[in-house]
């Protein structure tokens, strides 16, 4: 049997034709005035987990835009089974149409008012009453069989060191390239990280719009630093990434590509959150920030995550298992709490990049199938969504 006679994971398959990895109640807070009642619910309704958040509020046109569609994402998202809708009432986010965009992907989804149900004590008996129901019934739902091609992989790296893009990237990068020739597709962010390289992604667009675009967002996010008087191809990298060996953007940037791999064809580029629709690899405008980035790409219909690092980062997400890998030793025997699969191996050559990918890709496909990661069994549900006007 070949291998796309055989690649698949035991997932939900969704009214809307996609496929999740996990089959989460979301509590989600339109405003952050939401966020405590959002949180006390999700802690007593087993599988149910909240996004809470500073936004929802206050904010101008660009960035509400962002926070309604990124809350809306996650209320569409194939790893979430049903969806409560928690507003206080008097937010600029509109909770009745967080909760048309949950049913209208087939979710099971209710909506409670703060004002209205008579404060916090009062909101938090009934959303628990409601909570309890969904999950009751998302627990009786059964996993089934899912072809590979449904599933859409972030790539992320974070805590780079010089065993980012000597290994685990490239590890991480052929990992993609197997999942987009058996149909599935990837999504590449942070668009401070491919500066400097730029050029070599574009090069791989099966469309010239989609170059155009991602020159245009790598131009947009330099000038932006620059308006503020800064160079960023000067301040990157990191003080981290420094210490981690380090030196230049560029440098940092062909390591970070590395995780596209080296086949894929680059299909699409897309704005923070947006849908990925194009099979094969996608580029999303997302900053370098990690958390911001992780909650830009699970939006855009991420199931499982991929966080390559080098010093180590213990960040998750509320909705999608993020698997951290390192190919740094020291930072495997420190961080073993946190991390998932080592593959320092590369490094000191006792395996090759292609071992390490097939261990990586049956991981993969396992946590698909419901094997809890690190960040999961530790708690780590980090959510941050990108912001980058003032609050008025």
């Amino acid at each position: 049997m070949s291998e796309a006679e055989r690649a698949g994971f035991w997932g939900f398959l969704r009214p809307d034709g996609r496929a999740g990895a996990r089959n989460h109640l979301l509590v989600v807070p339109t405003v952050v005035c939401a966020s405590v009642v959002c949180e006390r619910i999700a802690a007593v309704v087993p599988n149910a987990v909240a996004l809470p958040h500073q936004a929802g509020c206050g904010q101008l046109g660009p960035d509400m835009h962002t926070t309604h569609e990124t809350l809306a994402a996650y209320c569409e998202h194939p790893n979430v089974g049903a969806v409560l809708v928690v507003a206080l009432g008097c937010e600029q986010v509109i909770g009745q149409r967080l909760l048309e965009r949950a049913r209208q992907a087939g979710k099971p989804a209710e909506m409670l008012s703060i004002q209205s149900e008579g404060g916090t004590l009062r909101t938090i008996a009934r959303g628990t009453h409601l909570a309890a129901q969904f999950a009751s019934r998302l627990a009786a739902e059964p996993r089934s069989w899912c072809d590979v091609s449904h599933l859409v992989l972030s790539l992320k790296c974070g805590g780079s060191d010089y065993t980012s893009g000597l290994a685990s990237n490239p590890v991480l990068g052929r990992v993609a390239d197997r999942l987009v020739a058996l149909g599935g597709s990837t999504v590449l962010g942070e668009v401070a990280e491919i500066m400097g390289a730029e050029h070599l992604l574009a090069a791989r667009a099966s469309r010239p719009e989609a170059a155009a675009q991602l020159i245009r967002i790598v131009d947009r996010v330099e000038a932006e630093a620059m308006a503020l008087g800064l160079d960023i191809r000067g301040t990157q990298p990191s003080p981290g990434n420094i210490r981690g060996g380090l030196t230049t953007i560029e440098e940092k940037s062909l390591g970070a590509t590395h995780k596209g791999g080296e086949r894929s064809a680059l299909e699409d580029v897309v704005p923070y959150a947006g849908r990925i629709e194009r099979p094969g690899l996608t580029v999303m405008d997302t900053p370098g920030l990690d958390v911001e980035s992780v909650t830009g790409m699970v939006g855009g219909g991420a199931q499982v995550v991929v966080f390559t690092t080098g010093l180590g980062t213990p960040t998750g997400n509320p909705v999608a298992p993020v698997i951290k890998i390192t190919a740094n030793a020291r930072t495997a025997r420190l961080m073993s709490d946190n991390l998932d699969l080592d593959v320092s191996g590369v490094v000191d050559d006792s395996e090759t990049l292609d071992a390490a990918a097939d261990r990586l890709f049956a991981q993969v496909l396992d946590v698909a199938s419901g094997t809890l990661t690190a960040a999961e069994v530790l708690g780590h549900r980090e959510f941050a969504i990108y912001r980058r006007n003032p609050t008025i």
